[in-house]
Parts: C-alpha cells; structure tokens; sequence
C-alpha cells in the first residue's frame, strides 16, 4: 500500500528535492510530478490518487512569501490554502467564488464533507500539528509588481504566501477524501521577479529536511 505520494510542481524542483529525499523513498512512498499551476496540478493530482490510492499526500516546491513574517529560505507546513483567481474582478474589485454566492464544487447532491470553498484546511490543521496559522494563497498568476502584493494581502490578510498549486492539489484530495499537506520553501518575496534575489535552492534544501522529518515522524 502506498503510504505517502509526493507531488512537486516541475522537474526543476524534483531535481533538487529527488537526491536530497531518496534515502526517505521506498515502496510505500513515492515522488511524482503534479505539474506547474492550477489546471495541471488539479488534472494531475486527481489522476495520480485515483491510480495509486495512497494513504496521504505532501505537496513540496517553492512559494514567494507575502511579507517578512516568513524567513527567505526557510520552508513551513501550512495549515490553510486559499483559492485566489476564480470569481470575478482584479485587483481590488476581486470577488472569490463564495463572495458571488457559489461553492467551487458543493458535491452531487450537496455533501458538506467533499464541498469546496474558496479556503481548505490541510491535514496539518486537523492533526494538530506545529503548522502556520496563516494561510498559503495560491494564485493563478504569481505576483509581479509590489501592488499585486497589496492587492492579495487586502483581500487575504491572513496569507503569509503564494504558491500556484496548494489548492488544485488540495481540492483534487478532498473529493476523494485522502488526507494531504503542503510544504513550501520560501525562495523570494512575492512581486520581486528578479530571480538574482531568489533563493531556491536554499529553500528546496529546508523543504528536503522538513519533509523528511514529517515522514520519519509519521513512520
């Protein structure tokens, strides 16, 4: 039985993650590709559980962080993914699913234990495990400018980061009811695009370390 399924956004990430991870690797966990932002990662992930039904999932890669309450570098278990990009609007006059009267997905009939809104706690959340009470936002477009950045944090305060897949991979685990959490490493600020500044392997290394842990701990 597969215990643990691994997903990474994009190979570049996989090619750190894979030699830093492979003693932690076995039978009973595997590392696969989910693919980079929302459709692929939610197409991908849903394909992947309904093939290998594992136990749980772990979602690594990097996320831009939101502001300076997270260390560049450093990597964190989040407790919370939003959804920022489905609705209606930009910007300032962005209106999320939920905000317009609908669930992303409300189950059929309505079943309020796979129903899907605009926030999802992971299973780090409900283990009661030392996790961010903030939330991770995932985005359908990476922040490209400083007032990007206000824009998301006026309408999400509590986010700490933004990532591209958190929630495809979140949504595609709840209807299928397979427990998951998310672990990104901080490789830059959010609206900072110029990769000079990025610190990504840093950040995948503390990704490896936290994830190995996570695992030896849940062996």
């Amino acid at each position: 039985m597969l215990r643990h399924l691994i997903l990474i956004p994009t190979d570049s990430e996989r090619r750190v993650l894979g030699p830093l991870m492979a003693a932690a690797l076995g039978d009973s966990i595997r590392m696969e590709l989910c693919g980079f932002g929302m459709a692929a990662a939610a197409a991908r992930t849903a394909q992947l559980v309904a093939e290998l039904a594992p136990s749980r999932v772990l979602l690594l890669g990097i996320a831009g962080r939101l502001d300076d309450r997270l260390a560049l570098g450093a990597a964190y278990r989040f407790g919370e993914v939003a959804c920022y990009g489905i609705g209606a609007g930009t910007g300032g006059d962005y209106l999320g699913a939920e905000s317009l009267g609908w669930q992303q997905w409300p189950g059929d009939p309505p079943d309020s234990a796979v129903a899907i809104a605009d926030t999802l706690s992971c299973s780090t959340a409900a283990d009661g495990a030392d996790a961010l009470s903030q939330q991770l936002l995932t985005v359908c477009a990476a922040a490209a400018s400083e007032a990007d950045v206000r824009d998301r944090k006026k309408l999400f305060p509590d986010a700490a980061a933004e990532d591209m897949e958190g929630f495809a991979v979140a949504v595609a685990c709840r209807l299928k009811r397979v427990p998951f959490d998310i672990i990104r490493g901080i490789s830059n600020t959010a609206g900072d695009r110029n990769k000079a500044h990025w610190q990504v392997t840093g950040a995948l290394e503390s990704v490896a370390a936290l994830a190995v842990q996570m695992l030896e701990t849940a062996s």
